[in-house]
């Protein structure tokens, strides 16, 4: 089937129309490679119409959500596209997530289908994916009798990606087809990203940053290299072997790469025209040892939230003037610095960042409350304007220029190996143990990880409590990201006078 004949005028605006666009113009060009297999443009519609195809044939009806528990495979991606076809919500699933966590992503998102693949799914318990219906994204399948749903525009939702809250257990960021598209636009424009990229993805599909590199990369029509082995070593064999021109990372992943006897710093890199850095902050000697290596290279520092996907970003001319910054607005954004009143921060004074713009987030999934405290009405709107806000909870502070610089956060949450954490979702799991009768977890500044976690535990039974057994345990169910680096074991935990854990004092 010609893929002009998918593009219909009421999808035009969904974030699936940049693949079909592609798969018409440019069938042969190498869309994914992964591995030792390439599929190009054409093929990688066709396998997303057959699957679509499946999904609709399984009841999927518009708006319904679709969670996709794969590791980092052309079948993911191709499952993404066809859930987008088939006009449903897609829920990617972080691979390393153990079954408690998918368990509630997919009840929470209340997602009935799943595509998975077996191998995945022998890690899960059973129970995990009971009242789901499973399609085995490694399952062949074609786009014969293929017929696009009849499907809204940008506006309507199009992915659930699921996050780290202040408390508790994740929280699902609902994005609509407008907020995908826009995200990919504004980065395509401050990159410079061309059709004849060939950028390495190192990071997952249900992490914003790693679904906007796939998104980019469709829509400038370049090629997508699918890195799974995370050992610095396969990184910098892939960078080389297929001549990466873009590559982004996260601080723990980048502190690994620039250490001082990296070949990333004593090799050249003629191919490697740009790097990205975000999820959090690289130290200043990092950075200054990363231009001297790579002077041709430009490397982009940058700011971002889930609920708005990207903030900021600190061009690479402006990197050494500006230590420390987090930059300046990206394109098509306007970013505020509001005190507690509400009111515009002077330059120099510490306030919360505001961010407006095409890429804030329709709100949280099923948390309406939530909701309604981080996305606001514009604060200096004119009356009657209906623009959206996040407040993002970070606490930044503008130089004399304009340039931003991170200065805190409002509340818990802990960042580990470049993810948000939760202190009260870690406690809940290490609770299921059932070994523990109190528990209280906190951040460590750790050089590599930006935090590691350490658990404060009483013991049901002093007796009989093992703590490799604890750790073994946290190891069968968290990703390694949460898994306490260490445990200290008490006879009770410190109180204040009102009678509340004092965490403080933990320290």
């Amino acid at each position: 089937m010609n893929a002009a004949e998918v593009i219909e005028p009421q999808v035009v605006h969904r974030i699936e129309a940049p693949l079909m666009e592609r798969a018409d113009r440019s069938t042969h060009v190498a869309a994914i490679v992964d591995g030792d297999r390439t599929c190009s443009y054409g093929e990688l519609a066709t396998r997303a119409r057959g699957l679509a195809v499946e999904l609709l044939r399984r009841g999927l009806e518009p708006g319904d959500r679709v969670a996709i528990y794969l590791d980092k495979t052309t079948a993911s991606v191709v499952a993404l596209y066809a859930t987008w076809l088939a006009g449903g919500v897609a829920v990617p699933v972080n691979e390393g997530l153990r079954s408690r966590q998918v368990e509630h992503i997919v009840r929470h998102s209340g997602s009935r289908l799943v595509v998975s693949a077996a191998r995945k799914l022998a890690r899960l318990d059973p129970a995990a994916l009971a009242e789901a219906d499973v399609v085995d994204a490694e399952q062949p399948v074609d786009d014969h009798g293929w017929r696009p749903p009849i499907v809204r525009g940008g506006v309507e939702p199009a992915a659930i990606l699921y996050t780290s809250g202040s408390t508790g257990r994740p929280k699902g960021i609902l994005i609509s087809h407008a907020n995908l598209l826009a995200g990919a636009r504004i980065v395509t424009r401050y990159l410079g990203i061309r059709g004849d990229e060939r950028i390495i993805s190192i990071l997952p599909f249900s992490f914003d940053y790693g679904l906007n590199q796939l998104l980019t990369s469709v829509g400038a029509g370049a090629t997508l290299y699918l890195q799974r082995s995370h050992a610095p070593v396969d990184i910098l064999d892939s960078l080389e072997r297929y001549a990466i021109t873009g590559m982004a990372g996260v601080p723990p992943l980048w502190m690994q790469l620039l250490g001082h006897t990296s070949p990333l710093l004593s090799r050249p890199w003629p191919h490697l025209r740009y790097v990205t850095n975000s999820g959090g902050a690289l130290p200043m000697e990092l950075v200054a040892r990363w231009r001297r290596a790579m002077p041709s290279t430009q490397i982009y520092l940058m700011y971002g939230l889930s609920e708005a996907f990207r903030s900021t970003y600190l061009p690479p001319e402006e990197v050494e003037r500006r230590p420390g910054s987090i930059g300046r607005a990206i394109p098509e954004t306007e970013i505020y610095v509001v005190d507690d009143c509400g009111r515009a921060c002077q330059r120099g004074e510490v306030g919360e960042l505001v961010h407006v713009g095409p890429t804030v987030a329709l709100g949280y999934w099923r948390d309406p409350e939530a909701t309604t405290a981080v996305f606001r009405a514009h604060p200096f709107a004119p009356d009657g304007s209906s623009d959206r806000v996040v407040y993002s909870g970070d606490l930044v502070r503008a130089d004399e220029d304009g340039y931003l610089y991170f200065a805190g956060r409002r509340d818990a949450l802990l960042k580990c190996q470049g993810y948000r954490v939760s202190a009260e979702e870690v406690e809940e799991l290490l609770h299921a143990s059932g070994v523990i009768a109190e528990v209280a977890v906190r951040g460590v500044p750790d050089p590599v990880a930006g935090q590691v976690i350490v658990a404060h535990v009483v013991p049901r039974d002093a007796s009989v409590f093992s703590e490799h057994e604890l750790l073994a345990f946290c190891r069968r169910e968290m990703p390694s990201y949460m898994v306490p680096r260490a445990v200290h074991v008490h006879a009770s935990l410190p109180r204040t006078a009102s009678g509340k854990l004092d965490r403080k004092s933990l320290a």
